[in-house]
């Protein structure tokens, strides 16, 4: 009797969600959603590249990026504020940044990145300082994993029930948009195809130079003394 009611259920499920699915984002659409990350520049300042595609639908499609960033890089929330008056760019990160820290002081954050109106965007990303190397090595690899996809519509309702637990979708709470934080229900796509992360080197510095390198600061601020003394003694203004 168990047995056949689960059945039922998940029978019912089923038929139901495959409805609201239809209605809201049929299975060609999904089939056509395509998403991929690239970075550009060299240094300590990149860009990182979003570009999600999809097919034609009779409705509006609001896409979500949600992308966690380690602690070797950073985004400056006043840079993107200027973009977002500028572009457009519509970024929310999940907690303040520190843009002096390195990275060995400072944690990974999450920023999510909307696109609504538009397929694409470019988001400055800054490398961290790391800790000098004692070793040869002159560079460090930071990763960086590839973003949630998480679409909504206004025009439609947002599929629910257990049917997306057993496929590729499921359901997550997200803000609906960078000006209303309420939560909305969204539609996460799971495993899409070549939607692979990037990774960065940033150059480090050498531990073996510490001594000459202070050494050779202060040299230069006693020297930048002395001249700057001399200059106003020789003027005669104090």
């Amino acid at each position: 009797m168990c047995t056949f009611y689960l059945l039922a259920t998940l029978l019912y499920f089923i038929c139901h969600g495959n409805s609201q699915e239809d209605h809201c984002f049929p299975s060609e659409f999904l089939e056509s959603l395509s998403m991929s990350m690239k970075i550009t520049k060299a240094g300590f300042h990149r860009d990182l590249h979003y570009s999600v595609q999809w097919g034609k639908v009779d409705h509006d499609v609001k896409a979500l990026l949600v992308q966690k960033l380690p602690s070797g890089v950073y985004m400056d929330e006043y840079q993107l504020e200027t973009l977002k008056h500028d572009t457009g760019l519509e970024v929310l990160l999940d907690s303040k940044v520190d843009l002096e820290a390195p990275e060995y002081l400072s944690s990974g954050f999450t920023a999510l990145v909307f696109l609504s109106g538009t397929h694409e965007a470019i988001i400055p990303v800054h490398g961290r300082y790391h800790r000098p190397s004692n070793s040869s090595q002159k560079w460090v690899k930071v990763d960086i994993e590839p973003p949630r996809l998480l679409l909504r519509s206004d025009q439609c309702e947002t599929p629910s029930g257990t049917l997306h637990l057993l496929h590729r979708n499921v359901l997550s709470d997200a803000p609906c948009t960078v000006r209303n934080q309420k939560l909305c229900s969204w539609l996460e796509i799971l495993h899409l195809e070549d939607a692979g992360g990037v990774s960065l080197e940033i150059p480090v510095g050498d531990s073996s130079m510490t001594l000459s390198v202070c050494v050779g600061t202060v040299l230069t601020a006693a020297l930048s003394c002395a001249y700057l003394l001399r200059t106003v003694w020789r003027h005669g203004t104090f």
